[in-house]
């Protein structure tokens, strides 16, 4: 079970008008259940208890998710002592984002994370066959992908991203679904080691250029070329493209594409990113 401030302030909000019970959901809105209320907390459906002051803590962090285990309230986040990065699950009305060092991975303003991964595929549809996400992260874009192809290889570098995607009840199905294939280890030296022509398409959704420069790489674009099968898209994700950082970016990773040997290169404004084809 897994709380942040969307799900407990209706709890709050019932234990002030006295109510008995409320349905509230325990999966950050996945799923409802009900909750019995008394003057000192609430009592889960697995029999767990949690007081009212903890309710209030988690509803005064607006930017925390918590795990409920024992009855008591854990914050959802790590340190990666490798990659000397902290992560952390950050809750919307929907699905949740991962935080790195505070920085969010997913688009919140005006879109949840969710919607936000459906843009990047539907730059791709129809998606078959085997895909390749290069970045796991949460695991929303091989979730996603896997109800329509066949297979999809995706990858995460730091285990640790890996942690709180097992708490994070949106995703579940990156460690349920047999479809999905996952490997942790470096995109750019993983990619390097595939057999020529395996995929069918590539999501390449890496962190900012200041955190992964060399997924922006003319090398890297190089090995996806490999790997790709004729004819094969990439959709890349490079941030607003609107912007002055989105354009300079834009501009760099448009060329080093051609530069490579991909072709019919399209900007997607709404999905913040790019297709080329092979």
């Amino acid at each position: 079970m897994v709380l942040s401030h969307f799900q407990v302030e209706p709890m709050l909000q019932a234990g002030a008008r006295s109510r008995e019970t409320i349905f509230a959901s325990l999966d950050l809105n996945l799923t409802t259940s009900e909750v019995y209320l008394h003057e000192n907390g609430i009592v889960l459906p697995d029999g767990q208890s949690l007081t009212w002051h903890t309710l209030e803590l988690i509803a005064d962090d607006e930017v925390g998710c918590y795990h409920i285990e024992g009855g008591q309230a854990k914050r959802i986040q790590v340190y990666s002592e490798d990659l000397d990065r902290s992560y952390s699950l950050m809750p919307t009305p929907r699905a949740p984002a991962l935080l790195i060092s505070g920085l969010p991975m997913h688009r919140i303003k005006g879109i949840d994370p969710r919607e936000d991964t459906l843009r990047k595929i539907r730059t791709l549809s129809p998606v078959r066959g085997h895909v390749l996400d290069t970045a796991t992260g949460l695991g929303y874009t091989a979730i996603e992908v896997a109800r329509t192809a066949e297979q999809v290889t995706t990858i995460e570098l730091d285990p640790a991203a890996l942690q709180i995607a097992r708490l994070n009840p949106w995703s579940h199905p990156l460690f349920a679904d047999p479809r999905i294939r996952q490997i942790v280890g470096d995109s750019a030296e993983e990619v390097a080691g595939f057999e020529e022509n395996v995929f069918s398409c590539v999501i390449h959704d890496p962190p900012t250029i200041s955190l992964a420069g060399e997924l922006y790489s003319a090398e890297f674009y190089r090995q996806l070329f490999r790997v790709l099968r004729r004819p094969g898209k990439v959709f890349h994700y490079i941030g607003d493209l609107e912007s002055p950082s989105g354009r300079r970016v834009s501009k760099g990773v448009t060329r080093r594409l051609r530069e490579v040997g991909f072709t019919r290169i399209v900007a997607w404004p709404d999905a913040f990113g790019v297709t080329a084809c092979k």
